[in-house]
């Protein structure tokens, strides 16, 4: 399951999508809208900021931006951002390698060949879904084999 910090940052990031392109959404306003926890919303977008997701601007008319089209940011990057590695078990992490310590091998151990298919078709559907596609209702589409 994702955090509820990615589920919010989610929503964060499609409200900011919504907005008129160079107006600014305060965080108050996103809170609102989205029904996230202001305080908790406030960490978020520091994060996302941080690392390059969205911008802000001070004074009156300030708040918070995109810093990339929304057809440029997918829901993997967020996850990876927020929740870290996109994987069920530690031998399948891309960015987080680790061996599990009551495996014998990774190419006799029957969970990991299950599970890496899993991984796989996730970070596929994860990884071509942009924010953009999530408002539009076109998220990715992975053919999954499936038997009778």
């Amino acid at each position: 399951m994702i955090s509820q910090k990615a589920k919010y940052a989610l929503r964060a990031l499609s409200a900011l999508a919504r907005a008129e392109v160079g107006e600014p959404l305060q965080i108050s306003d996103i809170a609102d809208r989205q029904n996230i926890p202001k305080k908790f919303l406030e960490q978020i977008l520091l994060d996302l900021k941080r690392n390059g997701l969205v911008t802000s601007r001070r004074g009156k008319q300030g708040g918070y931006l995109l810093l990339r089209p929304a057809a440029e940011i997918t829901y993997g990057e967020v996850l990876r951002l927020i929740d870290g590695p996109i994987a069920p078990l530690p031998c399948l992490s891309l960015t987080a390698y680790r061996r599990c310590e009551d495996c014998n091998g990774e190419s006799d151990c029957e969970v990991r060949h299950v599970f890496a298919r899993v991984a796989d078709e996730t970070r596929a559907v994860l990884f071509s879904t942009t924010i953009a596609d999530a408002l539009n209702g076109h998220p990715a589409s992975v053919a999954v084999e499936e038997t009778a």
